[in-house]
């Protein structure tokens, strides 16, 4: 069922549609080289097929998968000689070009440049990350988008009415609302969707005419594969949306993202991890419970494991999501290690060295140093900054949960301070 013509191409319309760019370039067949992004299933190949099929060029395809740095070579030279002797361009199609290295990418380059080959590249992962950067100068890249359920349930009518390559001369008929559900479960995947129509008209008992039922359909979809790399595009996408629905105090979105994670296979202790993370950096002393039980929900997932653990991760993730939010330790850190890269790495004041042997006394270390419990609310006038930083404030707590109490305690704190501040330059 795989489309033959643009025009046969169903849910990519945003690129396809007569008048887009892409589909000129293709109709006038003067496309330049391209890198075609988008999840399985919506049309990557199927789009280059059309281009080979519409264009006058030479067209050559192959797998990074199955193919080395010989077959590329190979073909480049063919190209070139192509070129040479009568003119003609070589459209070179690559499947999975993410496959192919840094190195490996690189033998398209000059021929690229050169205008030997039109390269048309194929990728479900993100070709910021996986295709070299000077190639990726050299191409456009569209984005292929998930197809709708609307447009894969087109494609399964045409599948059940197609006598060719289709269902057509099968005679089967299919229950109101089955295509529509087969649809929403390929997620997006023609390819899917397609198969698990196959599938499930073979168990259809034979008779005249053949009834596809949602009791038929039932017990092929009990569970739904979710599309996910734990290394890829998809991985960084969840766990950005979990990170910014907790920031966001959305528990709702925030537990479905957190179940869109587990459900599709991310690593327990990652996802822990995070929300580890997110508490001290998104929360801090706002609510200073946070971290100690995003702790001890990352314990229990240890203890635990799945599926027994997803309950203890969620509970972790609706605290942090309803919890005030605060950026000031965050805020804090960045600025004090800024600090410690870009100024100075003044010593520190001897005040508040220690000085255990009798050189160290005698060289002034720990001379001037106040304890603080022997003063009123514990609190001395004494410096603790080096110099060059005595007077910059680090830590700014909001006024959200419990830090709003923190920053009346600094501001009556720097009171009683200047009152009793001490000069430490002669120490």
């Amino acid at each position: 069922m795989r489309p033959r013509t643009i025009d046969e191409i169903v849910g990519q319309e945003a690129l396809l549609a007569p008048g887009r760019p892409l589909r000129e370039a293709i109709d006038r067949d003067v496309l330049q080289s391209v890198i075609l992004w988008g999840p399985p299933g919506t049309g990557k190949t199927t789009l280059a097929r059309a281009i080979a099929n519409a264009t006058a060029a030479r067209y050559v395809s192959f797998s990074a998968v199955l193919s080395g740095v010989k077959d590329v070579k190979q073909v480049m030279t063919d190209a070139a000689l192509a070129r040479q002797r009568d003119g003609a361009r070589t459209v070179v199609f690559v499947d999975e070009i993410h496959r192919f290295n840094r190195a490996q990418q690189d033998a398209f380059l000059p021929h690229v440049e050169a205008g030997d080959i039109v390269l048309v590249g194929a990728t479900t992962e993100n070709p910021s990350f996986e295709v070299n950067a000077a190639l990726l100068s050299r191409s456009k890249v569209f984005v292929l988008a998930s197809l709708t359920p609307e447009a894969i349930t087109t494609i399964l009518e045409r599948a059940l009415t197609d006598a060719e390559r289709g269902l057509g001369a099968g005679d089967v008929r299919v229950e109101d609302g089955v295509l529509r559900a087969i649809a929403v479960h390929a997620n997006g995947d023609a390819r899917s969707a397609l198969n698990l129509l196959e599938l499930a008209v073979s168990v259809v008992p034979d008779a005249a005419p053949r009834l596809l039922t949602r009791e038929h359909l039932s017990p092929l979809v009990a569970r739904r594969t979710l599309r996910y790399d734990k290394g890829g595009e998809e991985h960084f996408n969840l766990i950005s949306a979990l990170h910014k629905s907790l920031r966001n105090s959305d528990p709702d979105a925030a537990v479905y993202w957190l179940a869109r994670m587990l459900e599709s296979g991310e690593d327990l202790m990652y996802v822990a991890r995070r929300l580890v993370r997110f508490a001290s950096e998104d929360i801090g002393n706002a609510d200073p419970q946070a971290l100690p039980l995003a702790i001890a929900a990352q314990q229990a997932a240890h203890l635990l494991g799945l599926p027994e653990a997803n309950t203890a991760l969620s509970q972790a993730a609706l605290y942090l999501a309803t919890a005030p939010k605060s950026n000031a330790v965050y805020v804090a850190y960045n600025e004090a290690a800024d600090a410690a890269r870009r100024d100075e790495a003044e010593p520190v004041p001897l005040h508040l060295r220690n000085a255990p042997t009798r050189l160290m006394k005698q060289l002034d270390y720990s001379k001037g140093y106040e304890y603080a419990h022997d003063a009123a609310d514990a609190v001395t006038g004494m410096d603790c900054l080096p110099p060059a930083l005595q007077g910059r404030q680090f830590y700014r707590p909001t006024d959200r949960g419990f830090e709003k109490e923190i920053a009346r305690r600094l501001e009556g704190w720097r009171e009683i301070k200047k009152k009793r501040r001490t000069p430490n330059a002669e120490r």
